[in-house]
């Protein structure tokens, strides 16, 4: 009889401690043993990774997977099968549903959903209003709940809050990690002239310029400097914020996505319109090369998709009238393994940015490591495996990708969630079984 469930054989193993050519044994839903080739061990499940890498679970810690309420966008288990084909094995969703999730109540309902549908792990926020600080303060002892979230600029969905006072509070009183979309709403207000007389979709970075960004990220890091509360900043998109978040590594982590490391204006508002509109917007080069500078010098903790999807229909409509929002969870794995093998980072870095630091942030029990005893969610990719993106492809009830057309280099081959095969080469398999984090 076989001390083991599964084992991963011949694969190049992405540990703390560096790539290393070992086996992996899994048990129970558990990394139950690190295993030197040629051990002798078998197993009733047996997976050879001959020259694929193994990976820690990959974590998208920022989607919007829009259940309740706006389900012909997205649903948890349309989300989660997008997730599970690209690599990822947790995903932490935010609370701009409709109704929003701001109470214990809400996230209970999604947890409730999440195991009914969802094939990956899963989290949620609980977003701050005016009115929910005693719910924010209690959101800590509340199954599945990853964090709190607060839009200081407006976005998709009604969550809004920029009262200094109540952000205060919010900071002085609550223990869960606090992750932030950086705008300022009175600077907006000011120049919604600017969006409403446009004449396309361009206008969306210069209404949503740097300096709304800006304002907005310096007040809440001198905030977080006061109270002593970090605060996580998510989809950085300024090279002067960056500079800026640079100087507060004591009280701030920082956020970055695919999106705006490789798209960039205005190349991509004219090849994809309002497909390339999103908050904060898609920016000149500068910006972009400014964010690969932040994440190569260690200012940038995490990647994460922001997974913001709307149906072509609503994306149609024509700027201002368009959404903001692009989905992301399927390919930010694969986007970024195309930056590795372009030189634009390291393999082991990218592992740091998916999995060891989102799992760190949001204190993710037993995951983000390959190490004896933490969760079996197992990421496998071949770096050497060509594709071309497609819309056809996309798991998303949105039906697009902005990176369609798109030749990458390195895939995600398979996913694995609590020791069970979920995505094998592209294809689900099985029926959904994910869980909620603990912390």
């Amino acid at each position: 009889m076989s001390a083991f469930e599964t084992l991963i054989v011949n694969g190049i193993l992405m540990t703390p401690d560096g790539p290393v050519q070992k086996d992996l044994a899994l048990n129970h839903g558990k990394i139950a043993a690190i295993l030197e080739p040629g051990h002798g061990e078998f197993a009733p499940i047996t997976i050879d990774a001959k020259n694929l890498h193994v990976l820690p679970g990959i974590i998208d810690s920022q989607v919007h997977f829009r259940e309740p309420g706006l389900e012909h966008k997205e649903d948890l288990h349309t989300g989660s099968k997008a997730a599970a084909l690209g690599g990822i094995t947790t995903f932490l969703e935010m609370p701009n549903t409709n109704p929003p999730t701001v109470d214990a109540a809400s996230i209970e309902y999604k947890v409730k959903r999440g195991r009914e549908t969802s094939y990956t792990n899963f989290g949620f926020f609980m977003g701050a209003t005016e009115h929910n600080l005693e719910n924010l303060q209690s959101a800590v002892d509340v199954e599945g709940c990853c964090g709190i979230k607060i839009f200081l600029g407006s976005s998709t969905g009604s969550l809004l809050l920029y009262d200094k006072l109540k952000l205060t509070k919010i900071f002085e009183s609550c223990s869960l990690p606090i992750a932030l979309h950086s705008e300022n709403e009175l600077m907006l207000r000011e120049r919604v002239s600017i969006k409403n007389e446009a004449k396309d979709v361009h206008a969306h970075y210069h209404w949503r310029d740097v300096d709304t960004a800006l304002s907005s990220t310096q007040m809440i890091l001198d905030l977080a400097r006061e109270t002593g509360k970090r605060v996580h900043v998510l989809h950085i998109s300024t090279k002067e914020e960056m500079e800026l978040l640079a100087k507060y590594t004591d009280v701030a982590t920082v956020e970055v996505t695919p999106q705006h490391l490789t798209l960039c204006a205005p190349e991509d508002y004219d090849r994809l319109g309002t497909y390339a509109q999103m908050n904060p917007p898609i920016r000149t080069a500068d910006h972009r090369d400014g964010l690969w500078k932040g994440l190569t010098d260690g200012t940038v903790d995490v990647i994460g998709s922001d997974h913001a999807p709307h149906t072509k229909e609503e994306k149609d409509k024509g700027y201002p009238h368009s959404p903001s929002g692009m989905p992301g969870v399927q390919t930010i794995l694969n986007i970024m393994l195309d930056h590795v093998n372009a030189g634009k980072l390291s393999l082991e870095k990218l592992v740091d940015l998916l999995s060891q630091r989102p799992a760190e942030l949001y204190s993710l029990k037993n995951k983000g490591k390959l190490m004896l005893g933490y969760d079996a969610d197992i990421t496998i990719v071949d770096m050497n495996k060509t594709h071309e993106i497609s819309d056809g492809e996309q798991a998303s009830k949105s039906g697009w990708t902005p990176y369609a057309g798109r030749k990458i280099k390195g895939m995600a081959v398979m996913t694995i969630v609590g020791g069970n095969k979920v995505m094998d080469n592209g294809e689900i398999i099985g029926e959904p079984m994910g869980q909620p984090i603990y912390r």
